[in-house]
């Protein structure tokens, strides 16, 4: 479903975010990035629907490029592509309902998406979308006057509405206590197992990883030092991604105080 092929990303300052980067990832898994910070996640996830423009190779959404998309065909592969980030990226002042239905602008004409007439059509799949994250009594509230992981849900709520394929989300939980990380990783994860959406999140704490995904890829300085099965990413694996054993704090994760 997803393909990079010998992707790199080189910064200005002739730093590489990404190097010569292989992988691809099938229909409805579940996968879990990890590393450092500065290893290369968030630019792995942005250069996947195209937030950030690669400097080599290329990225095959369902086969068709991303990277030399323009267009109506960009706004096509897009709309496919969910991205859920750590700092929610709702419109505050709006409600809860208009930022879900943000999830279907990539549907209708700016004119309509402007007047904010959207169809019944897209009324319900918004309140199911908050129906599906426990959070449609909150619809007509404002987005600023809810808890950061009711924020989450709502954007997680805004990808499910706009009917992706495919979920990015980075580092979703680092900003939320442990409660509603868990809350927000069993959202995920409903989603992916229910839906079969296929779901790629970079994580920062081990624990996290272990318990949610079904393959690991772990990112040390823009190269992948791990591919593979959730089950097999041992301590002397995750100590290879790290460059160095593994901390407590980067262990516990969902237990973190």
């Amino acid at each position: 479903m997803i393909e990079l092929r010998n992707v790199t990303k080189l910064y200005p300052n002739g730093t590489k975010g990404l190097n010569q980067i292989n992988l691809t990832f099938g229909e409805g898994e579940f996968i879990v990035i990890v590393g450092l910070s500065g290893a290369g996640k968030s630019t792995l996830l942005r250069s996947i629907n195209r937030l950030h423009d690669i400097s080599e190779g290329d990225i095959l959404i369902d086969g068709k490029s991303i990277t030399s998309a323009k267009g109506r065909q960009l706004r096509l592969i897009r709309r496919n592509i969910g991205m859920i980030f750590q700092s929610f990226n709702l419109v505050k002042r709006s409600s809860v309902l208009r930022n879900v239905l943000a999830g279907r602008v990539g549907y209708h004409s700016t004119l309509r998406t402007m007047t904010g007439r959207f169809p019944e059509r897209d009324m319900n799949l918004a309140f199911e979308a908050l129906n599906r994250v426990n959070i449609i009594e909150k619809a007509y509230s404002r987005a600023d006057e809810l808890s950061g992981g009711q924020q989450q849900r709502v954007a997680i709520a805004r990808v499910l509405a706009q009917e992706a394929k495919i979920i990015l989300a980075d580092e979703p939980v680092a900003s939320l206590d442990p409660l509603t990380t868990k809350q927000v990783m069993d959202d995920l994860k409903k989603i992916n197992l229910e839906l079969g959406i296929t779901t790629i999140v970079n994580l920062h704490y081990v624990d996290l990883a272990r318990q949610y995904a079904t393959r690991i890829v772990g990112l040390r300085g823009g190269q992948v030092v791990y591919d593979g099965p959730v089950a097999e990413a041992t301590d002397e694996i995750f100590a290879e991604i790290y460059g160095r054993p593994i901390e407590e704090d980067e262990l516990l994760g969902a237990r973190r105080a």
